[in-house]
């Protein structure tokens, strides 16, 4: 049995792989496929990546360009979820705030540094029309740190993904203000450059193998009620979250590389763009 090390998010849009886990798909084909949850994210997946910490990561396309772009030695293998990820913008909800234009001049909450929390609060500000080279940040690590940073008022808001943060909303601890999707596909699996020059085969075993319960995922019988027993969320969420979200089995274009970089760049995130393969893998 090949033992392999996989990080992502412990959120509903990984669903399919704790099924494959479960279910023995990967097993069977000799791989040990050994799951950790990051709750800190993009950022800190990134520096496992770097390090080799990890064979392969789920995670935020923005994030890991610009962590390849810095000399990250991974590449991507395959889109993951192929549609845009929703980020909720949220203030405390004894906050003083109430329209997101008030917070031009607020100290955004980040998971930490480089993470898609960091990222975005640059994309939404560009879309807003403020000035980017302005931004204030408090770094939260996690979910959880950012339930205490904003209701204590270390921060004045902070943008995570929508449904996941829609029970806090629900339950009186945040409000949201508004959202902000990516410009782009918003996931993607990634493998460090160690990993895919010695197990290329085995990682198009594990691609076929996702492949294949993503692309059947949504026609899974009671599959609302099940991700919503399993993460908390209300079963009209979900179905609302099932809507919006595409999962994909191809690899990102070189269009929308071009996107990511170059959109980066504008912001002074990146400063270098690099050809495609340099940060896209084909197996």
């Amino acid at each position: 049995m090949k033992k392999i090390r996989i990080i992502g998010v412990p959120e509903h849009f990984n669903l399919p792989w704790h099924m494959a886990i479960e279910e023995g798909a990967f097993s069977e084909c000799g791989i040990d496929l050994q799951w950790t949850h990051i709750p800190e994210g993009t950022g800190r997946m990134g520096k496992m990546l770097a390090n080799e910490e990890t064979d392969l990561a789920i995670i935020l396309t923005e994030g890991i360009i610009k962590s390849i772009t810095e000399g990250n030695s991974s590449k991507i293998v395959q889109e993951y979820i192929g549609s845009p990820l929703l980020w909720g913008i949220h203030v405390a909800a004894n906050s003083n705030f109430t329209d997101v234009q008030e917070l031009m001049a607020g100290k955004a909450a980040i998971s930490r540094y480089g993470s898609g929390s960091h990222l975005m609060a640059y994309v939404n500000a560009q879309s807003e029309g403020w000035n980017t080279g302005s931004l204030d940040f408090e770094i939260i690590n996690d979910l959880n740190g950012a339930v205490n940073g904003l209701t204590n008022g270390q921060a004045d808001y902070f943008m995570w993904e929508h449904f996941t943060t829609k029970p806090l909303v629900d339950n009186g601890t945040f409000r949201r203000l508004g959202d902000c999707p990516t410009p782009w596909p918003c996931f993607m699996i990634v493998a460090t450059d160690a990993f895919l020059s010695e197990n290329s085969a085995v990682l198009r075993n594990i691609l076929g193998v996702i492949n294949r319960y993503t692309m059947e995922f949504k026609h899974i019988p009671s599959i609302d009620r099940t991700l919503a027993n399993r993460y908390g969320q209300k079963p009209e969420d979900i179905q609302e979250w099932l809507g919006l979200t595409q999962w994909s089995q191809q690899q990102m274009t070189a269009v929308t590389l071009r996107k990511v970089q170059e959109t980066l760049l504008e912001l002074g995130l990146i400063t270098t763009k690099l050809p495609a393969d340099k940060i896209l893998a084909h197996l």
